[in-house]
């Protein structure tokens, strides 16, 4: 009895094993987007809870503005608060 149940646990188990197996340990880290080059859509691709909307003001800003000087002049950007900054500094680059 004892070899049967730990038979049917093993094959019950095969398939988290091989189900684990294949999430990578190690989550590679992107690099930087540059907001003062990057164009709309990968400003959207890359930033979190950024769309397409507002990296167009990202970019429009900065068309009419020039180049950012550092990350915190994004908050003059309307649509882009605190939070949303916060959430996003190790993404964006100058």
């Amino acid at each position: 009895m004892w070899k049967a149940l730990m038979m049917a646990l093993a094959i019950m188990m095969t398939p988290l094993v091989v189900w684990s197996a294949e999430i990578p340990q190690e989550v590679e880290q992107a690099s930087p987007v540059n907001i003062n080059t990057a164009e709309a859509e990968i400003l959207a691709d890359a930033l979190t809870g950024i769309g397409l909307q507002k990296a167009q003001a990202i970019v429009d800003y900065r068309n009419e503005h020039g180049p950012f000087q550092t990350k915190d002049d994004l908050l003059k950007v309307p649509g882009i608060g605190k939070q949303l900054l916060t959430r996003n500094l190790d993404r964006i680059g100058l």
